[in-house]
């Protein structure tokens, strides 16, 4: 079973075909390819720019059927079905552990460990307001959402860098726009691809946007 993403859009050559559904996408792909003569058709997964491949043997509704049939990720198909059922499974699980444990305040769920410091470290957190204990938590969280910002923008600029070589490499400037992306820089990026295709030139913009969002 093929697993298509939640959104998804298609270019024949330079020009955006369609963009949305992988039912929607998939309709004007079908259309486009039984044009005779038409561009090279490449389809994107919107999140990570990987190709998406529909089946386009027999009518649009025979390529929609098998897209019906396949599912995607984002709940539709067999594959929703399976994650519906697992949802509710974890929940009622959920709501009978709430029940077992009664009234009462509810446990934050926090976990004693054993943390080692130099002395000065501890003389330092001892001294923060709330003490040790609140102060180590609240830089560990801001660590983990740190980490997440930076995540973040690292998949923003793979999934820019994938349409814009799968598409774009031999527009003038790519390598230029390749370096202003990874370098986060903005203001190149886009005085880079200024001159290329419009569709394609906006597609690279949305994808990189998150790439050079301050951390």
């Amino acid at each position: 079973m093929t697993l298509h993403p939640a959104t998804c859009t298609a270019f024949e050559g330079m020009r955006r075909i369609a963009s949305g559904s992988p039912k929607q996408v998939a309709r004007a792909v079908k259309r486009a390819h039984d044009r005779a003569g038409g561009a090279p058709i490449l389809v994107f997964d919107d999140a990570t720019s990987r190709p998406v491949e529909f089946d386009l043997r027999g009518s649009v509704d025979d390529v929609l059927a098998r897209l019906a049939h396949d599912g995607t990720h984002d709940g539709s198909g067999v594959a929703g079905t399976a994650d519906t059922e697992s949802g509710a499974t974890d929940a009622a699980d959920t709501a009978g552990v709430a029940l077992a444990r009664g009234r009462g305040r509810p446990k934050l769920g926090v976990v004693a460990r054993e943390v080692t410091l130099l002395p000065r470290h501890w003389e330092w957190l001892n001294a923060q307001p709330g003490g040790a204990s609140v102060v180590l938590r609240r830089l560990v969280e801001s660590a983990r959402l740190a980490g997440s910002d930076k995540e973040r923008m690292r998949q923003a600029q793979e999934a820019a860098y994938r349409f814009m070589t799968a598409i774009g490499g031999n527009l003038p400037d790519y390598e230029e726009a390749t370096r202003a992306l990874y370098a986060n820089d903005r203001a190149r990026f886009e005085s880079m691809t200024d001159g290329w295709p419009g569709d394609v030139r906006a597609h690279a913009r949305k994808l990189a946007a998150a790439a050079f969002c301050e951390p």
